[in-house]
């Protein structure tokens, strides 16, 4: 490890735990790297600005980010949580359920897991720990765990920045998504089924059916989004990018003049928080190119696949690897650097070995979500923590239980690659 190199992973680390925020930390650990390698501090600039100006595909990110966030201001979460009650809601431990299959259909929308947590999710916090008296651990962590759906069922924010970094086709990487997004979910419900029993959980109340025609028609509009973007990029009407402007575009429509929970001061605030979190999106994107300009210099991609190649390692074995590596990484990393950082590092050991980019990307997104309900770093369990205003303990005492089912399904689509793969080649997307 050459010097310069050996400061930005010091320099880095170091402003992490200082809780500098990670798009700054990873910008000062590269301008590091520059100073001490002796290159021009321009690159900075240069690998920044000139290559964020030709990738147009970014254009979907904030338009994705526009539209979950106008879905949330709206009445769009309370419709869709009385349309999943009125199906799986009289179980045992229904509000459970409701809440995986609430985060199901919500997936279809946002393509962010924070935006799932924060929206439906608060909802769901509030029918199970407050109006049904679950456990508060328990509902929290339910909550972190079904939004891990979020962006694995199309659209997904984390797969257009793959698709950015690797070429992969982002169609088939959001067919692909599709199965893996309702293996969690039916993971997820069978351990609420089983915790349901062992911890007595209390049945919901059934909607009449009289009343279901009622419940299904205020849902009727927000539940025909999902179908109106994967239908729209199946038959090549739009393509992925376009399809962040159509659900953006949608949403909007909805919410102003549909169900008009959207005038013009709740419209300026959904769009300057819209503008904040698309910003902290692109501060990422672009730091991550001025680290992935250090890593390309050091060459440590080609050593990787230099290691691979001496020991032989199958495309299984370097799956099985990279996953167990990136697991553990998720415990203590952010997501978006593992993504935006260590992702490309791998990309050319995995197209060496012939693995298919749309099945390892899916896979990886995958891996992600878990980490991001992985203590001590996971994401989703602090943000639950301060909006439930839940102690972070009990989430964490709680949050096992769904992380095991989640990795199981993980394992499945590592050693059964057409989870991912069957619908894209169906679609067409892949041959």
């Amino acid at each position: 490890m050459s010097a310069g190199l050996f400061a930005l992973v010091g320099v880095f680390l170091l402003l992490v735990c200082l809780r500098v925020p990670i798009a700054f930390s990873m910008f000062a650990a590269a301008i590091t790297y520059l100073a001490i390698s002796g290159q021009d501090l321009g690159l900075v600039v240069d690998q920044t600005m000139n290559t964020l100006t030709t990738l147009y595909v970014l254009l979907a990110v904030p338009m994705f980010i526009l539209a979950a966030n106008v879905m949330n201001a709206s009445t769009i979460s309370e419709r869709l949580w009385a349309a999943a009650d009125a199906v799986v809601g009289r179980f045992r431990g229904g509000l459970g359920h409701v809440t995986i299959l609430v985060s199901v259909v919500f997936s279809g929308i946002s393509g962010s897991a924070v935006t799932d947590a924060a929206g439906p999710g608060m909802l769901a916090l509030r029918m199970m720990r407050d109006v049904s008296k679950y456990p508060a651990g328990f509902s929290a962590a339910l909550i972190a765990a079904s939004a891990t759906i979020a962006p694995i069922i199309p659209p997904s924010i984390p797969m257009i920045l793959y698709a950015l970094l690797s070429g992969a086709s982002i169609g088939a990487l959001f067919m692909g998504g599709v199965i893996p997004g309702l293996l969690m979910a039916g993971s997820l419900m069978v351990a609420v089924m089983i915790m349901a029993r062992t911890r007595n959980l209390p049945r919901g109340v059934p909607v009449p059916l009289r009343n279901l025609p009622g419940v299904f028609g205020r849902a009727i509009l927000p539940l025909t989004l999902p179908l109106v973007l994967l239908g729209g990029l199946f038959s090549g009407v739009f393509t992925p990018t376009e399809a962040a402007a159509v659900a953006a575009i949608y949403a909007m429509l909805l919410g102003a003049f549909v169900y008009r929970q959207l005038g013009a001061k709740a419209l300026y605030a959904v769009l300057l928080e819209s503008a904040r979190q698309s910003a902290v999106v692109m501060l990422l994107i672009a730091s991550a190119f001025v680290i992935n300009y250090a890593i390309t210099a050091e060459q440590l991609a080609q050593r990787i696949v230099g290691v691979v190649t001496a020991f032989e390692l199958t495309p299984t074995l370097f799956l099985v690897m990279v996953n167990l590596l990136f697991l553990l990484l998720g415990c203590f990393l952010d997501a978006a650097v593992l993504l935006l950082v260590f992702v490309p590092v791998v990309l050319p050991a995995v197209k060496a070995l012939g693995i298919d980019l749309v099945h390892f990307g899916v896979v990886i997104v995958v891996n992600l979500m878990i980490g991001l309900i992985t203590p001590p770093y996971g994401l989703l369990l602090f943000v639950l923590s301060a909006l439930g205003r839940v102690p972070l303990r009990e989430i964490i005492r709680d949050i096992l239980p769904f992380i095991i089912p989640l990795t199981v399904a993980l394992g499945l689509m590592v050693f059964v690659p057409e989870i991912v793969l069957w619908l894209p080649r169906v679609t067409g997307f892949l041959r």
